[in-house]
């Protein structure tokens, strides 16, 4: 019973600790969504030949106007963004290098307030996880105790249910300020076309979820009651019939 109690709590830890990395990892990346900008093409010159608008404006003769039928989509380039909860980055057309810029001045005013929230709240998720994975690997050492093991279980269960609450309020609030972001945010900045990236699947990974269901197990299998058995009794002082002595 020792053994497979142990199993449990070993389970339990590598799980929450495959979420804690997976949040840790999620919180200081910038791929929480990805897509890509449509910016204007830049006017073509002798160092830049391709992927731009050529005029054709004759040397000689500077004020010949000269027209380009490129239209549509064709006037425009597509480059690739990712954003993370602290930093937007963006492809730079002219080199191969990215700018970065903080999503926090790129969020409309009237959402500052709900994505410094949403920080907060993702922050508190791995403050409390982290304590939730100190007490599972506390149980684990102390597996000896039965009674100091429920009451690791109980408190372990109870941070990590309080920090999945608060990863799921914190990414609802970001999804939020995100969303509005790409429609009142900055002209040059405004998405074409986004989704969602690893690093916020990595936040939502169904890891912590299985972690949380192995230590319930484990804290209900732990909290049950040793049965027994019926050969071990003495019953020798019992009455024959307890219906007699009733009578």
């Amino acid at each position: 019973m020792k053994t497979t109690r142990k199993c449990r709590s070993l389970m339990s830890v590598s799980l929450n600790f495959f979420a804690l990395f997976f949040s840790i990892t999620a919180f200081i990346t910038t791929y929480w969504c990805v897509g890509t900008q449509r910016v204007p093409k830049p006017k073509c010159s002798k160092l830049r030949t391709h992927q731009c608008i050529d005029y054709g404006v004759n040397e000689t003769d500077p004020n010949k106007v000269v027209y380009s039928w490129e239209t549509g989509d064709d006037r425009f380039l597509f480059r690739q963004f990712h954003t993370g909860i602290w930093i937007s980055c963006e492809e730079n057309i002219h080199d191969e290098s990215e700018m970065c810029r903080s999503f926090i001045d790129l969020a409309p005013a009237s959402e500052k307030g709900m994505l410094w929230l949403s920080l907060v709240s993702e922050m508190l998720y791995i403050v409390l996880l982290v304590v939730g994975f100190s007490l599972m690997c506390l149980d684990l050492v102390h597996s000896s105790n039965v009674m100091d093991g429920l009451k690791l279980n109980a408190f372990a269960a109870v941070f990590t249910v309080l920090s999945g609450l608060l990863g799921m309020v914190a990414h609802v609030m970001y999804t939020q300020v995100f969303q509005v972001t790409v429609s009142l945010g900055p002209p040059d900045w405004r998405p074409y076309n986004w989704d969602y990236g690893w690093s916020f699947w990595y936040d939502s990974t169904g890891t912590q979820q299985k972690s949380k269901i192995v230590y319930s197990s484990q804290t209900l299998k732990s909290g049950r009651k040793t049965l027994i058995p019926a050969d071990s009794l003495d019953l020798s002082d019992l009455p024959t019939s307890l219906g007699e002595e009733q009578c």
